[in-house]
């Protein structure tokens, strides 16, 4: 076996992970603080990349004048769907929240094509997707160079999150909240305030995504479906937990790659699809509460 390339894929393999992270990241953030699984987070995907492409045509502003204008209309989005989805089902049960995250996938889906179009969009960042001169000289290796600022961006937010968590006042209620709503409420945690500030640093999560995922694949309707291979990185690293998404996701990215250049010719190929939910679901049946998970306890 070529060592060169094999590392080649398993690098490639674990950066296209930590982009496959960061998404997964954006469905733990509500989890934790809800409990229920936002089906929206793709189509917060494809709103924030498609918002961001917009204002750059519609309006002839550069990338850096964009981003901006983008992250404060991804902010206005989460303290919207806030006051208008969120609050007025404070308390309710957990189905009533996860309908009302699919109601809401539908609508930004709509409003985004409403408002941009529908048809693919090429967006340019300033990173060239070419291989890394220094890899290559030193190593012999072959690794893209869009992959590791990618990598290196999506670590960075991870980072910052982290901190935003366990170091801050809003950190530590956003925490209380996930344990328990109504004991936070008692206390006099702000419930809404928490959760608004929730969806808005959800909607920044999915502006990074949309946008590194949107200049690999172009910013079209597709990246909503990015956010369905976050359900393995999740399965693998448990719904409640940032470090256990960010493991999953490094497992997830170089499993299918591996797979695809290992296994595929075996079976034909194409298995790149698919093998990371199969490997979720055997997953499943040894620690169905994944890496990092709480484990329920249920007495009967």
């Amino acid at each position: 076996m070529n060592l060169n390339f094999f590392f080649e894929v398993l690098i490639g393999g674990l950066l296209s992970g930590v982009m496959y992270a960061l998404v997964a990241i954006g469905f733990v953030l509500i989890y934790k603080a809800s409990g229920v699984f936002n089906f929206a987070q793709g189509a917060m995907v494809y709103f924030a990349a498609l918002t961001c492409v917009g204002v750059m045509e519609k309006f002839g502003v550069s990338l850096w004048i964009a981003v901006p204008v983008t992250v404060a209309v991804m902010i206005a989005l989460g303290a919207a769907v806030e006051r208008v989805v969120l609050r007025p089902l404070v308390n309710q049960p957990e189905i009533a929240l996860f309908m009302a995250t699919i109601g809401l996938a539908f609508f930004l889906e709509g409003l985004a094509q409403l408002m941009w179009g529908a048809q693919v969009r090429k967006l340019e960042l300033p990173i060239e997707d070419v291989p890394s001169q220094y890899l290559m000289d030193h190593y012999n290796i072959l690794v893209s160079q869009f992959d590791i600022m990618a990598a290196a961006v999506c670590g960075l937010l991870v980072i910052t999150l982290a901190l935003l968590f366990s170091k801050t006042k809003v950190g530590r209620a956003l925490r209380a909240v996930a344990d328990d709503h109504q004991a936070a409420q008692a206390v006099g945690i702000p419930l809404k305030r928490i959760w608004a500030v929730l969806w808005a640093v959800a909607g920044l999560v999915a502006l990074v995504a949309g946008m590194l995922w949107g200049a690999r694949n172009g910013v079209q309707f597709a990246l909503t479906f990015v956010a369905l291979k976050a359900l393995p990185v999740l399965i693998l690293g448990g719904f409640t937990s940032m470090p256990g998404a960010i493991v999953g996701g490094l497992i997830i990215g170089a499993s299918e790659k591996l797979a695809e250049v290992y296994i595929g010719p075996m079976v034909g190929g194409g298995i790149e699809g698919w093998f990371p939910y199969v490997l979720a679901l055997l997953f499943l049946l040894v620690r169905p509460e994944g890496l990092f998970g709480e484990k329920i306890i249920r007495r009967i």
